[in-house]
């Protein structure tokens, strides 16, 4: 089956080819490469090669799964299904499990004033060289985890207790990575702070040259349903505009969530997939 691979889909293609090779090294199996980090930090994906004359086969994949294992890696996978419409039955005749999430890209012309998304406090942009960086990066991560732990737009309980005991503090060289990176203008971070209970909403936004992807966008289960998840999306995107940025885009991880980012001006062109390991049973 022939793939679409044009504009925005190629720039697509290239950002996600590009992201983490300044923080890691490749090692190619067929049509896929794997990208292993040098140093701490998240664990990268294996995707399709840029340079790849045949499309990836199960037996790459399971190649892939292979050198994952042996690192201790996750075995993940990512790629664009319009790009490589074959990989999705490749992927699951190879045991892998795949989320087919909504890749949404936004129009700068219906991304709504600031105003639109008022809260009681206003989106924080994290300064890198704040006295209080630290501390914002590890309170963005830590909302974020307990955000995705409880996964969907449903009011829950896990509140500012479970952010604070999802506090980790960041090795030097995870912090370096995110002051360097902040200010060079490839990441950008956001909070929403209420009073008296400190980050309840984050997201990021990571770029290569005028291309960007809004990730992580989480809140706090006990302060959904208040609009805090498109704030932070609407401010990143405001930024990055300002920035010079004129590809803007996203994952949603539902149909449900994607309702939301509709509200902040994007708008579905086609599917990001993300594959991992079939449960068992």
């Amino acid at each position: 089956m022939a793939s679409v691979r044009d504009e925005p889909f190629d720039r697509l293609e290239r950002f996600y080819d590009a992201v983490p090779r300044d923080g890691a090294h490749t090692e190619d199996f067929g049509g896929l490469v794997l990208f292993v980090r040098d140093g701490a930090g998240w664990p990268f994906y294996a995707r399709p090669r840029l340079d790849a004359t045949d499309p990836p086969s199960a037996a790459d994949v399971t190649a892939v799964r292979q050198r994952q294992r042996d690192l201790g890696l996750p075995e993940a996978f990512e790629w664009v299904h319009e790009n490589h419409p074959d990989l999705l039955a490749v992927a699951r005749s190879a045991g892998l499990a795949v989320l087919e999430a909504p890749l949404m890209v936004l129009d700068p012309a219906a991304l709504p004033p600031p105003g639109d998304f008022a809260t009681t406090t206003p989106v924080r942009i994290l300064d890198p060289q704040a006295p209080t960086f630290a501390a914002d990066v590890a309170a963005r991560r830590a909302v974020a985890a307990v955000g995705f732990a409880a996964p969907g737009t449903e009011v829950g309980t896990a509140g500012p207790a479970a952010r604070d005991t999802a506090l980790v503090e960041l090795p030097v060289d995870s912090l370096d990575e995110e002051r360097t990176r902040t200010a060079a203008g490839r990441r950008i971070s956001a909070v929403v702070e209420l009073p008296g209970q400190g980050a309840v909403a984050s997201g990021m936004a990571l770029r290569v040259a005028e291309v960007a992807e809004i990730a992580g966008i989480a809140t706090l289960p006990t302060a959904r349903r208040r609009g805090l998840g498109a704030a932070v999306t609407a401010a990143l995107a405001r930024r990055l505009l300002d920035d010079g940025t004129n590809l803007i885009f996203l994952s949603a991880g539902s149909e449900e969530i994607a309702r939301v980012y509709l509200r902040v001006g994007f708008r579905r062109i086609g599917t990001a997939c993300i594959a991992e390991p079939a449960p068992v049973g």
